[in-house]
Order: structure tokens, then sequence, then C-alpha cells
């Protein structure tokens, strides 16, 4: 059974906007913190952006004022609203779960992954 499943990601031009979702099974649900993370041709993953159970959330610098995470909570979606694309922020956008409150914040601790979903944007 799939626990976490993007989808959402496409092409797009620079200053676009896309909106990515993620459906989480109830058994994720059960865990404290929820994050997208991307991870671009030759680098690293990089962490997004998390929200707690609490709806507190936390940017990554570049994408902070552009990007928005949410949740639906009876749906169990996770969503990741993003605006004024630019083209350093194409990658593979992935949702992640964990359970450890204490390493939310600080984007650690995410053992759960999805499969990801492509977002390339064109300058």
């Amino acid at each position: 059974q799939v626990e976490l499943a993007e989808s959402g990601g496409g092409s797009v031009e620079a200053g676009g906007s896309l909106k990515l979702s993620c459906t989480y099974s109830i058994r994720v649900y059960s865990r404290l913190c929820l994050g997208w993370f991307r991870q671009a041709p030759g680098q690293e993953r990089e962490g997004v952006g998390i929200i707690d159970r609490d709806g507190i959330t936390k940017y990554e610098r570049s994408v902070n004022d552009r990007f928005i995470i949410y949740q639906d909570n009876a749906k169990k979606i996770l969503f990741l609203q993003m605006n004024n694309l630019k083209s350093e922020d194409t990658a593979i956008y992935y949702c992640a779960a964990q359970k450890w409150p204490s390493l939310c914040l600080n984007f650690g601790g995410f053992e759960t992954w999805g499969q990801g979903t492509q977002v390339t944007v064109s300058s």
C-alpha cells in the first residue's frame, strides 16, 4: 500500500504557478510532521518546507514568500502551492513524513517518502 503519493508536477514558464498534492495514508497521518523536499539534477536533496501537527510551517529561504504548504486533514492531502516559479526551482519534488517533533523544524528525521513528481520551469 502506497503511503505517500505526489501529483501535480509539470512544466511551466518562469513566473508561473503550480500546485503539488500529496495523498497520505492513515498510518502516515499519525506522524507528527509532513514536508516537501526537492532534488535537482546533480544536486543533493534539500528541504523545501515543513508543516507540523500544530500547523506550524517553515520554509527554505529561497522559497519563502513564494511557496505555501497546507493540508486538508479530512481528505489527508498535503499541498504545496508554488508561485512565481524560477528556473532554479526545477527538480523532482517529494513529500515525506516523520514522527520526531524535535527534528521537524530542522527538516530532520524524515523516514517515509513518496515517489516524487517532476517540476520543470523554463526561463
